[in-house]
């Protein structure tokens, strides 16, 4: 099946969240809550809840029961956290989910390889919808969260792509958090969070032995005409920074934008950090940079010194804190 590229599909969600609204407060009501009499049955712990996500304020009275997930890496957000059981579908893999979750995704029926139509979406009667990019509550397609609210359904969009400073790990800790409260597992939240942040403590400690200054890095997601690469407002700038490096285009004001290649031959990178998602190889994405003259002088390129990334570690997910670990390495001198 054809599929479209990534950076074209990521240039406008890029663009489109910029138009989102961006209040990111987040507040939980009482966990002893007054039974309301209109609902016939006995509160849940933790609930009501509120949320404020993106500018879209919701109160839920009980966790989701059909919730419907439109990214990898929110999927493996909601496998973390065990609750497949409450997934009616899933939709568009970046590539492999993770080993430990293969038996858990495959008990959840796929809506659609890419995104599901807006029709598709609403047969599965899902009410939870989770999107991991802007694009997945595309308005061309009538999938808009005002589109999906008015159909009965509630929605999430993950953090990276409303936030008005750079994403960070507490983002990543937030998002984890905010949806296992949602569903009513925040213990779950919690046990990873810990975890997670000794991950990335352990990384930064053995780091921080080598006393080395921070590599110059540049991330090359795709393009020809010119380079797609990461800005410094995504957590893929977060990552390469606790990992050891220096992204070179972090003043790009966004998580993914373009840059032109006699601005990478100028920041002379280091080491350039490819993301291996889709059609595209990492062998075939390595060979256009090996053989563009242009490109023959860049510290890069002349050495050899590639690292790869698979592009759902780089994103607002569970995979983060690993990703430092597994990307430091690659980038020591």
């Amino acid at each position: 099946m054809s599929r479209q590229p990534r950076s074209t599909r990521r240039r406008a969600f890029v663009a489109a969240t910029a138009l989102l609204p961006l209040a990111l407060t987040a507040t939980a009501c009482s966990t002893h809550p007054s039974p309301d009499p209109k609902a016939g049955r006995a509160p849940v712990a933790g609930f009501p809840y509120t949320v404020d996500n993106c500018g879209v304020k919701t109160t839920y009275q009980a966790p989701p029961k059909r919730a419907v997930t439109m990214n990898q890496h929110v999927t493996e957000i909601m496998l973390e956290l065990g609750l497949e059981k409450s997934l009616v579908g899933t939709a568009f893999l970046d590539d492999q989910v993770l080993p430990r979750y293969r038996e858990a995704y495959e008990s959840i029926p796929v809506a659609a390889k890419e995104y599901p139509s807006k029709e598709k979406l609403l047969s599965l009667n899902p009410d939870f919808v989770y999107g991991g990019y802007g694009s997945a509550f595309d308005a061309k397609d009538g999938r808009t969260r005002e589109d999906l609210k008015k159909a009965g359904i509630e929605t999430r969009l993950n953090l990276e792509y409303c936030t008005r400073q750079r994403t960070s790990m507490d983002d990543v800790y937030r998002e984890v958090d905010e949806v296992a409260r949602t569903f009513g597992v925040g213990d779950r939240a919690q046990k990873w969070i810990a975890g997670a942040r000794a991950t990335v403590a352990r990384t930064e400690a053995d780091r921080a032995k080598a006393k080395t200054a921070p590599v110059p890095v540049f991330v090359y997601d795709s393009g020809d005409k010119t380079a797609f690469t990461v800005g410094g407002k995504g957590i893929g700038n977060e990552l390469i920074t606790r990992a050891g490096g220096h992204n070179v285009f972090s003043d790009i004001d966004k998580s993914f934008g373009d840059a032109s290649w006699e601005q990478v031959v100028a920041r002379k990178p280091e080491v350039i950090v490819i993301y291996d998602y889709g059609a595209t190889t990492v062998e075939q994405k390595k060979q256009r940079l090996l053989k563009d003259p242009a490109l023959k002088d860049v510290p890069a390129v002349k050495n050899k010194k590639f690292a790869v990334l698979p592009l759902s570690d780089a994103v607002v997910g569970v995979r983060a804190p690993d990703a430092i670990a597994k990307l430091a390495p690659q980038l020591a001198r």
